[in-house]
């Protein structure tokens, strides 16, 4: 009896030592400690666990599932050591190892059989943590067989298919993307679970570790014609709803990973902070909770939270990181680790250092130029106003929207993506995906070609030279290559200017036809003379087409057949198939080659409501203009017709308004009445695609290369900022100045008394 009781003594200490030693994937001892503490502290996060906990008593009621998502009972166990939750946490373990297979069929019926693909990622997550959490509960005995179970049916699977030389059917080229970090990455998670059952676990999970700078680093397939996994910028061409699921699948195991094996250095990952900005540029905030940029297979409602915040627990922490958690912990979302969320509760950061920041130190505008994305804002708080601009690759859950936008003003998302559906429905690739779901221009019905999201597109859209200042924002899009079939010139330029924003398309096809552009909203949209409204609630934008005519200011459209015409069409509604959707398409009645529509989309806000900008059309040889006045201001945009393209071998030399330039592009701001023709007024001056300004001889700026500007002379030291080539000599004009600053830069000046100008060299 003695011996029997002293074996039984030896046991429970050996199970008390192994519990005590056991280092746990995300619920470690120190993460349940400071739960606590906020629970105490925090009405909010003792409100999150309230509900976190009722969730998982109400599991208790329940009949065993096939899921095994443990997620609820896990935290629940870790957080109350009460038993309850442990034993229907070994009783869904030791069900779930039963199965035959964690995959679904539809992709076991492939070719060869998919045995380790997304439901064998997320039941390989779901065991994990409840092995991990119940660890102290069960028996050796059970954590061994549990842990077999794993291997067979979770690991083993997902290596076969993805690693093992001997097996894999999947490459980075084939599923390289959102898959590989979930597939590839949870199998680790796994293994790092069962470290202590497996001896092969270790070994497998720093292999999977390895595999991570090759994921994020995969460069593209040209024969395959597949992009690189990330830009240089952090961005991620599937979508925010992808990037935030991918990224986050790998930063999971990360996380995990330096909790269980401490002391095994992981690879060093440049892009983490970089992916982080990315999610912050591209949220708009409201004071109703954030809302995403939705390219692609994207949702508003969706955003980077889970992996700031996972970024925010790997020691990651920063002001900006603070801010967008402050902004994006409220909430639910699937694949979210919002505070209402097992995992986002247990990894709550304490903020209360954080609570006086205004904004992120970011720029207010970001390009990812190796996306094909950016957006504009005007500002960093609540309920401002965002452009959204897409023109990049398409493919799988990017779609055909070369050259379009979306605007989101005073907390609303009124120039809308139409989104997406369920996969599975008809409507997801015949409509959706296609260019006509999209705000993006058409020749005779048509843009990229109805194949582009299945096998890609060869020849991707771009976006150039973001240039931003506070009183004007500027950047081009170039969406020829995707829709070549239909256009030798598919260019749009948005020219940002106070509270107008001018949207500038320069077209070209190869014979005579149709072209139209199209406007998808939310809310109610009428037209009112000159001006297209889109209102939601109390958040207005004003369309108003300028070029190649307006709309018709009275009468009937039939009296009026060379004004812009305006119809109407039917799409769908975002993630409701069976709902329609209206959507305007706005055209002019002339059959041609080449056309240019320009239109200008007034912000109506508090400041401006009873006193609009003054909007007005002007033009003479060879160029169109328009003036915007307000606040005092007037700006002239001039569009030079020498600089479209008709010209070859001969430099765009034009003279506007008696100013001499080359530009493509330019824009002149003085104080409202003065003499826009006396340089002396000039205040502001934007060029796109120039080389020089004069005025009778006198240069205002000049290089031997062309370049793109916008130049702030109000200031004390002239402001430039400037998209050219690196090393160009540039001759300004200026008072006797020894400094100028150019993209945020102190530049020192050679100053010419006599010719009025300061030289320096750009330099990156």
């Amino acid at each position: 009896m003695k011996k029997i009781l002293s074996l039984f003594i030896i046991c429970f200490f050996y199970n008390s030592i192994a519990a005590q030693q056991h280092n746990y994937l995300l619920h470690t001892d120190a993460n349940i400690s400071r739960l606590k503490e906020q629970i105490k502290k925090n009405p909010e996060v003792q409100k999150a666990w309230g509900n976190q906990l009722q969730k998982a008593k109400d599991l208790l009621k329940k009949e065993q599932s096939g899921t095994p998502d443990l997620q609820e009972l896990g935290l629940a166990y870790r957080m109350t050591n009460d038993k309850r939750f442990a034993e229907r946490i070994k009783k869904t373990l030791l069900n779930a190892i039963e199965q035959k297979s964690w995959e679904g069929k539809e992709l076991l019926q492939r070719t060869p059989a998919w045995k380790g693909g997304l439901g064998t990622a997320h039941n390989s997550f779901y065991m994990a943590i409840g092995f991990d959490c119940a660890y102290n509960y069960l028996s050796p005995s059970e954590r061994k067989q549990i842990a077999e179970g794993i291997v067979k049916l979770g690991i083993k699977p997902a290596m076969d298919d993805w690693l093992n030389p001997e097996s894999n059917i999947h490459t980075f080229d084939t599923m390289g993307h959102n898959w590989w970090s979930a597939c590839v990455d949870m199998a680790g998670f796994a293994s790092l679970a069962i470290i202590d059952e497996i001896p092969e676990a270790k070994k497998w999970a720093n292999e999977i570790s390895a595999t991570a700078t090759e994921w994020i680093n995969y460069s593209g397939n040209v024969l395959e014609n597949k992009p690189m996994t990330f830009g240089r910028d952090g961005g991620f061409y599937e979508s925010i709803n992808y990037a935030n699921f991918g990224f986050s699948q790998y930063l999971l195991f990360r996380y995990a990973f330096q909790n269980v094996l401490p002391e095994v250095k992981q690879p060093e990952i440049s892009i983490l902070e970089k992916m982080a900005d990315f999610f912050i540029h591209t949220t708009y905030y409201t004071n109703e909770g954030p809302l995403s940029v939705n390219f692609g297979d994207g949702s508003t409602k969706r955003n980077g939270n889970a992996c700031v915040l996972l970024l925010w627990n790997l020691g990651l922490q920063n002001n900006k990181y603070a801010w967008y958690l402050q902004k994006t912990m409220k909430g639910s979302d699937k694949e979210g680790m919002e505070l209402d969320s097992p995992q986002g509760l247990l990894l709550n950061p304490d903020l209360t250092n954080y609570t006086d920041i205004k904004s992120p130190d970011l720029t207010e505008s970001k390009l990812f130029s190796d996306l094909g994305w950016a957006t504009l804002r005007n500002s960093w708080k609540d309920n401002a106003s965002m452009l959204g601009i897409k023109s990049g690759f398409t493919w799988n859950h990017a779609h055909a929207d070369a050259g379009s936008f979306i605007l989101f003003h005073k907390g609303k998302y009124l120039i809308i993506d139409s989104g997406n559906s369920s996969y599975g429905r008809p409507e997801y690739t015949e409509y959706y995906c296609q260019s006509e779901a999209h705000n993006v221009a058409l020749f005779n019905g048509k843009a990229q070609s109805k194949k582009d999201p299945y096998f890609g597109v060869k020849n991707e859209g771009q976006l150039y030279n973001l240039l931003e200042t506070d009183k004007m924002k500027y950047i081009f899009s170039d969406a020829t290559g995707p829709t070549s079939q239909w256009f030798s010139r598919n260019f749009r330029h948005f020219l940002w200017v106070g509270d107008v924003i001018l949207v500038l398309d320069d077209l070209e096809s190869y014979t005579p036809g149709k072209f139209e552009w199209l406007l998808h909203y939310n809310g109610i949209s009428k037209r009112n003379g000159l001006d297209l409204s889109i209102k939601q609630d109390n958040a207005e934008v004003l369309v108003r087409p300028l070029y190649p005519e307006t709309f018709p200011d009275g009468g009937l459209p039939h009296d009026f057949p060379e004004k812009m015409r305006l119809e109407e069409k039917t799409g769908l509604k975002d993630h409701e198939p069976d709902v329609k959707q209206s959507y305007w398409s706005i055209s002019h009645f002339e059959e041609t080659n080449r056309t240019k529509f320009i239109s200008a989309i007034t912000l109506k806000n508090d400041d401006n409501k009873d006193k609009l900008p003054v909007i007005e059309k002007f033009e003479g040889k060879d160029f169109l203009g328009v003036r915007i006045t307000q606040n005092g201001e007037t700006t002239e945009i001039y569009l030079n017709l020498l600089a479209d393209g008709r010209i070859k071998h001969r430099n765009s030399l034009n003279v506007m308004n008696s100013w001499d330039t080359d530009a493509y592009l330019m824009a002149l701001t003085f104080p409202e009445g003065a003499d826009s023709s006396n340089p002396k007024n000039i205040k502001r001056l934007f060029l796109s695609d120039g080389s020089y300004l004069r005025k009778e001889g006198k240069p205002l700026i000049h290089a031997l290369s062309k370049f793109s500007t916008i130049v702030d002379f109000d200031a004390k030291t002239p402001s430039l900022q400037f998209q050219g080539q690196d090393g160009a000599t540039i001759s300004l004009a200026s008072k006797n100045i020894n400094a100028v600053i150019v993209n945020g830069k102190k530049l020192d000046v050679n100053y010419n008394s006599e010719t009025k100008l300061s030289k320096f060299v750009i330099k990156k």
